[in-house]
């Protein structure tokens, strides 16, 4: 099982994700933006503020030279995670529905939250129970997310509100359930000294899925 992680100019988890990846046992590359991604079961686009956040979060990102190879996996099948900026080039990819706006606040929020489990049968969240309550730390100021029709996966849901999210939504995924895109930020809660360990399951229910699919 191979992932890797994009690192776009601004991404600031691209190490937290890998230590998180290889602390299931995953094998792990960084990737740049001239690089091929079809070595790999798992393409995961960090969190951070990739070019700066110009024009729109993730607008520049989602038109680099690594969106093409970005859709070949999609066509084949592959697993994507976008968390947090990860999360919005995949909306403006078209990857994902709807759209991510600046918090209703007008603010950068930065914080532990706690979020219910919608959907516990996709690749990304085996490992949890549906309606569990979780906890896992979000940081973003254009987080809110607004739906576009009503063919919405829903995955996460905020148990209050913390940007003004359309029915707080925190994750959403595709139809087929194989590209996840998520607010709050799992690789920050693998281990218990980084102050929780709620994010943990979801690299195990990605390691679980792959080992199953292989055989």
């Amino acid at each position: 099982m191979k992932a890797c992680v994009i690192v776009y100019p601004g991404s600031n988890c691209d190490r937290d994700t890998y230590h998180a990846l290889e602390y299931v046992g995953m094998k792990v590359d960084y990737v740049g933006l001239n690089d091929e991604l079809e070595p790999y079961d798992l393409i995961v686009l960090p969190g951070g503020f990739s070019y700066g956040d110009y024009l729109r979060p993730g607008a520049v990102a989602a038109r680099e030279k690594i969106a093409g190879e970005i859709l070949k996996a999609v066509e084949k099948g592959k697993l994507i995670l976008g968390i947090c900026n990860g999360f919005q080039i995949l909306i403006e990819m078209n990857l994902l529905p709807g759209a991510l706006l600046q918090n209703s606040s007008g603010r950068f929020v930065c914080k532990w939250v706690h979020l219910s489990v919608s959907d516990a049968v996709t690749p990304f969240t085996m490992h949890y129970t549906r309606d569990e309550v979780i906890r896992l730390p979000v940081a973003h100021g254009f987080g809110r997310y607004v739906k576009v029709g009503d063919k919405v996966r829903v995955v996460f849901k905020y148990l209050e509100d913390v940007n003004g999210s359309d029915e707080r939504i925190a994750g959403i995924a595709s139809e087929n359930g194989r590209i996840l895109g998520m607010m709050p930020h799992p690789e920050r809660a693998c281990e218990s000294i980084l102050g929780g360990t709620d994010g943990l399951r979801l690299f195990q229910s990605i390691v679980e899925f792959l080992r199953r699919e292989s055989h």
